[in-house]
């Protein structure tokens, strides 16, 4: 079994193939980060106009990239949603295209629950982050749209246990760096910016702990930052700005964190899965495996390349969805759906469950 995977839900145009092991024989991604830099965030209409221009050199390259052809494709995954409706278009009706044309299944997959599984991707033995991990566990997805738990108990079974109320950890990377006068994308821009600063030389908010639940809150840190900003001025030393880009981004890295160890001990999971575009961040990478092995939990960080949005986690969901024997796919009904779909089935056709 050889699944092509295509993701266009925000800003990367990705194209993968990944065979019936979950071995990924490609993941080719086109970014469109200089596209959005000048404008310090994604442009939505930027965004599907450049998807349309490279989806199909993109597929293109991952069948060469696995010396495959079209004629050897089993089936065809494609991110359904959450995500910005003009870019999923691209990639759904591209995958429509291409299924009706060769008559092989058509396997809507929900981008955050390709966040979730990305792990059980095969990674080269090799990859310093390479542990195979299999269900149950406590996942963190974390990124520019989604902060989000989710109590694992097997494919297409996930239990929310806490979420965002606010912005995303991402977003609220993105927001500190751009009152920063730092580049697009800010989570990358603080994390090398705050390469070994004073992270305790500011406090800046950790909102929610307190509270009995696992969600998270971070529009009062961007908060916090511009009220600094405001009483104290930008930064008037590299220095200065090092010690506020380490300070913001431990507040941040700290609730992740705490949220994750308490939902994990509560809910009795001993591995606890790092995933998402945050996930790829140094310090909460760090910081989650010394918290992990103070408690004997495992840490699975999601290996890098399948951090950031990514087609092979597309595909390889849409192997182990195709799989499922009671998966029955009406291949040309799908519809793409911008919000993040919990509490509801993942789609109609294959009874996953998000509760």
């Amino acid at each position: 079994m050889l699944i092509l995977g295509i993701e266009t839900s925000c800003d990367e145009t990705a194209a993968a193939i990944v065979d019936g092991t979950l071995e990924v024989l490609s993941n080719v991604i086109a970014t469109q980060i200089p596209v959005h830099a000048r404008y310090g965030g994604v442009v939505p209409e930027l965004a599907s106009r450049n998807h349309a221009e490279a989806i199909l050199p993109v597929i293109e390259e991952a069948l060469s990239v696995a010396n495959v052809t079209m004629e050897d494709i089993s089936g065809i995954a494609v991110t359904q949603g959450p995500g910005l409706i003009g870019s999923l278009l691209v990639g759904l009706q591209t995958a429509k295209a291409i299924a009706f044309t060769r008559n092989i299944p058509l396997i809507g997959v929900d981008h955050v629950e390709a966040h979730i599984t990305a792990p059980m991707l095969k990674a080269p033995q090799s990859h310093p982050d390479f542990i195979p991990v299999e269900a149950p566990y406590m996942a963190l997805v974390a990124s520019g749209g989604h902060t989000a738990l989710y109590d694992v108990e097997e494919i297409g079974a996930y239990r929310v246990i806490g979420h965002t109320v606010d912005d995303a950890a991402g977003e609220a990377f993105d927001k500190v760096a751009k009152l920063l006068g730092l580049p697009y994308p800010g989570g990358v821009a603080i994390q090398n910016t705050g390469e070994g600063g004073n992270a305790s030389r500011w406090h800046f908010p950790r909102a929610m702990m307190k509270k009995g639940n696992f969600n998270f809150s971070f529009s009062g840190l961007k908060t916090s930052v511009r009220n600094h900003l405001e009483e104290n001025g930008q930064p008037d030393s590299p220095e200065e700005l090092t010690d506020l880009c380490a300070s913001v981004q431990e507040a941040i890295v700290d609730a992740l964190v705490a949220k994750t160890l308490k939902a994990a001990i509560e809910t009795g999971r001993k591995t606890i899965v790092l995933a998402g575009g945050v996930a790829a961040n140094k310090r909460l990478r760090e910081k989650m495996t010394n918290a992990c092995i103070g408690k004997g939990f495992t840490c699975v960080r999601t290996p890098m390349p399948y951090c950031t949005d990514n087609a092979a986690m597309i595909a390889g969901l849409g192997v182990q969805l195709l799989n499922r024997e009671d998966s029955d796919f009406n291949d040309l009904a799908l519809d793409a759906y911008a919000n993040l779909r919990v509490g509801s089935p993942r789609n109609h056709r294959t009874g996953v469950r998000m509760v």
